[in-house]
């Protein structure tokens, strides 16, 4: 990347915007009511959907829809769908708050869903220009003053008297060159760190792989597993099946116990921690109890590992199944192995398809599968040896993690800074300035 943007210099002279979201503006910037700016652009497709391709709104921007591999609903006409044309943008002005992108710059030409709004800057505006300065304010969600009613709207009349930025068209065009480049720095640099996370992982799961399939010896003698998908194992491992290493037993509860959920990424933890929607109080009765060291799994997800032991007592919903370990099982070394790639093509196939991406993994399925059994002491030794060696990966994991959340924030901030003009962009000349050369 190049130098930082904080050396970059503010305009000599600002004036109060008079709109909340901006604060102080470069002098001679205007500020416009949208329906200067903005032209509502609402052509329906009717009868002739077919000539169209159909378009989505996502974090990506405006995107063809897959229709290959369909996901979400379908409307059975599509004649309330609207026109959308390149150059043309499209807004979600509803669900504001929760839609995690509600601003397009399209790029192609279709159709999108009518409750979106579709406007076209006039002449005098660069569309890349307005497109930053409204991501800017979406990513912030910084029309929080706009929003109307439960769902977070802002009405169409209201947006059109909204007063977007109008700096010179010279000076938006400047400055949208400058955050194309600079942006596109940043994301480059994400997508290395990106790429390193991924190598991390991938080298964490060879790890783990191997040592839970065979062993800490290279030297073992070693035999066939008669498991698909595992092949060798050291010969003195058993396999069994995993009816005799796990079973679910009915534990009554007494409605106190600490909600619990599961997370395919942290594992079992209380509900109150997970960023997704907690567990309800009113449905406690149907909950099972779940025990430190207990195996969970998300019935669903069994084709995706989702075996996690836990390290609380409390409770868990009925869709989830918790096992309790038997005799000479650590259930931490089957959390590893049920991890793996094997593996999870052995629940995969064992597991019913309801739909894409959701399985049902049955008790009886699940008893049937046969495991690896290593002694008690190689597989505690085996977890010692997981811990060890991947806890340098994870820590390099979590700081490149933090090194990405920064790459962002830098980015949103510049954005911002930009667009508002609080840092003066290279080329541009402000008035007072010109007139100097000019005169000179």
């Amino acid at each position: 990347m190049t130098k930082p943007f904080e050396s970059l210099p503010p305009y000599d002279n600002y004036r109060a915007s008079g709109v909340e979201c901006y604060g102080s503006v470069p002098m001679h910037w205007r500020t416009l009511a949208n329906r200067y700016v903005l032209d509502l652009n609402k052509k329906l497709v009717g009868k002739n959907s077919n000539r169209y391709t159909l378009l989505s709104l996502t974090l990506g921007g405006i995107i063809k829809r897959d229709m290959e591999n369909p996901e979400g609903k379908f409307p059975a006409e599509f004649d309330t769908y609207q026109e959308v044309a390149p150059g043309d943008f499209v807004f979600c002005l509803f669900d504001v708050e929760e839609t995690p992108r509600t601003i397009g710059l399209s790029s192609l030409h279709g159709m999108i869903t009518g409750a979106y709004t579709v406007f076209r800057p006039r002449r005098e505006f660069d569309a890349e220009y307005l497109q930053y300065l409204y991501l800017s304010l979406d990513s912030g969600k910084r029309l929080k003053f706009l929003y109307k009613g439960l769902r977070n709207t802002i009405p169409k009349d209201v947006f059109q008297s909204f007063k977007s930025l109008a700096p010179p068209i010279q000076e938006q065009r400047l400055i949208a060159q400058f955050l194309s480049i600079k942006t596109a720095q940043i994301d480059q640099a994400i997508q290395t760190k990106e790429h390193q996370i991924d190598l991390l992982k991938e080298r964490k799961q060879i790890l783990i792989q191997q040592t839970v399939t065979r062993g800490l010896n290279p030297d073992a003698p070693v035999r066939e597993s008669g498991i698909e998908w595992i092949g060798q194992i050291p010969a003195h491992w058993k396999v069994v099946y995993n009816r005799r290493l796990f079973r679910e037993e009915t534990r009554p509860i007494q409605g106190n116990e600490l909600p619990l959920s599961l997370s395919q990424v942290d594992g079992v933890v209380p509900s109150n921690e997970m960023k997704e929607r907690s567990l309800s109080p009113a449905h406690r009765k149907n909950f099972k109890l779940c025990l430190p060291g207990d195996l969970v799994v998300n019935r669903f997800k069994g084709h995706l590992g989702v075996f996690f032991e836990s390290a609380h007592e409390g409770i868990v919903t009925f869709h989830y199944g918790v096992f309790a370990p038997q005799k000479n099982v650590v259930t931490k070394y089957f959390e590893h192995l049920f991890h793996t790639g094997p593996y999870k093509t052995i629940y995969a196939g064992a597991s019913n398809g309801m739909t894409v991406g959701l399985q049902n993994l049955s008790n009886n399925n699940f008893y049937a599968i046969k495991s690896l059994l290593p002694s008690p002491h190689e597989q505690t030794e085996i977890c010692r040896h997981i811990e060890k060696h991947s806890a340098p990966m994870d820590q390099a994991i979590t700081n490149i993690t933090r090194q990405i959340k920064r790459l962002i924030e830098y980015k949103s901030t510049l954005i911002n800074s930009a667009v508002t003009g609080k840092i003066k962009v290279p080329g541009v000349v402000e008035p007072a300035e010109r007139k100097k050369q000019e005169l000179a």
